[in-house]
């Protein structure tokens, strides 16, 4: 037997190089083995099992809504407000009560109006990409889709024949995880966007991965906050005017870990963990190598794993008990599997 000489090791493996004139065969990856994040799972036919079931894209009758198991604290009431909207997600009251509600998954913005003490909603945008987000600012609505900003000026006074969507802003990274938008207006008469990361876990591109934040016409556009997975709800405390933002961890690690977030930002320019440090005290399995969870801002609150906290609001009204002012409200969604 023969040997391969020492100079011609690693070179005997190598496909011969292709005639001339003739283009090599592309290089094809091979499928994926694992689930990204889960190497223990064996293949990402096993995980389409461990998905979650979608919503219908059709509303929920209002007879089928059952506000009966709802618990609330004495003297508290919940009531149906509207019904027959698909899809609706994010929420905002106009300067005249109108109530705006926009559609994650579909393409639609919607108005709920009064009339003769019944209230209608009406389609005042069509056509959009996963409108989730939406923000109100002295006559405008602000929409924010998957890839743009845009407005609707005067909307209340034009409910009945409703103007185009202007785009103000475009500057936005195109993916499908984590590819819808939150937008808030800020005290700072700014508006701020999630810009999710575009996996469940990754060294994100520099463009994902924030909280990012624009002037009203579109221009001025910086990082406000880095390090968040994905934010889908923050305000601003009415007393210190600090960002308080909720941040959904990372899946496929445990059923009880991480812990979503509620964070605080005190400067910009922050970074809150992602993909390196979860929940604030122990840094990720895969991302973490080398990195500290004291090189980043940690959360003020931490909010159960998966609960998925789908929105957040300051209460500043004067309905509930005074113990209730200034506080925080979370909607938390749960697991989606």
């Amino acid at each position: 037997m023969i040997g391969t000489p020492l100079w011609a090791q690693g070179q005997a493996d190598k496909a011969p190089p292709a005639p001339r004139g003739e283009k090599p065969a592309p290089h094809i990856l091979p499928a994926p083995t694992t689930v990204p994040g889960r190497p223990d799972i064996p293949n990402a036919e096993v995980a389409k099992k461990l998905r979650g079931v979608p919503a219908p894209p059709f509303p929920t009758p209002a007879d089928q809504l059952k506000l009966s198991l709802l618990k609330l604290p004495k003297a508290f009431k919940v009531e149906l407000y509207a019904s027959g909207i698909a899809n609706a997600r994010s929420l905002r009251i106009g300067d005249k009560g109108t109530v705006f509600v926009s559609n994650r998954q579909l393409d639609k913005v919607y108005a709920v109006v009064d009339r003769g003490g019944k209230r209608e909603a009406k389609i005042i945008a069509s056509g959009l990409d996963r409108p989730n987000g939406l923000a109100f600012h002295k006559g405008t609505l602000y929409i924010g889709e998957g890839t743009k900003i845009s407005k609707l000026e005067n909307i209340e006074d034009r409910l009945d024949n409703p103007p185009k969507p202007v785009v103000i802003y475009d500057d936005l990274p195109n993916h499908q995880s984590h590819g819808w938008k939150f937008i808030a207006m800020g005290p700072d008469q700014k508006l701020y966007i999630n810009v999710g990361a575009p996996c469940n876990i990754c060294i994100p591109p520099e463009e994902n991965a924030q909280i990012r934040r624009i002037n009203l016409d579109g221009s001025g556009a910086e990082a406000f906050a880095r390090g968040v997975r994905n934010s889908v709800g923050f305000d601003w405390h009415p007393l210190t005017r600090e960002l308080y933002f909720t941040d959904n961890g990372r899946d496929w690690l445990s059923e009880d870990l991480p812990e979503d977030e509620l964070n605080r930002v005190t400067k910009a320019g922050q970074h809150f963990g992602f993909p390196y440090c979860h929940q604030g005290n122990f840094t990720d399995r895969e991302f973490g190598w080398g990195r500290s969870c004291d090189e980043f801002v940690k959360p003020v609150a931490l909010l159960g794993p998966h609960s998925a906290a789908l929105g957040m609001r300051f209460y500043t009204g004067k309905m509930f008990p005074e113990s209730y002012r200034n506080a925080i409200f979370i909607a938390r969604h749960g697991s989606w599997n």
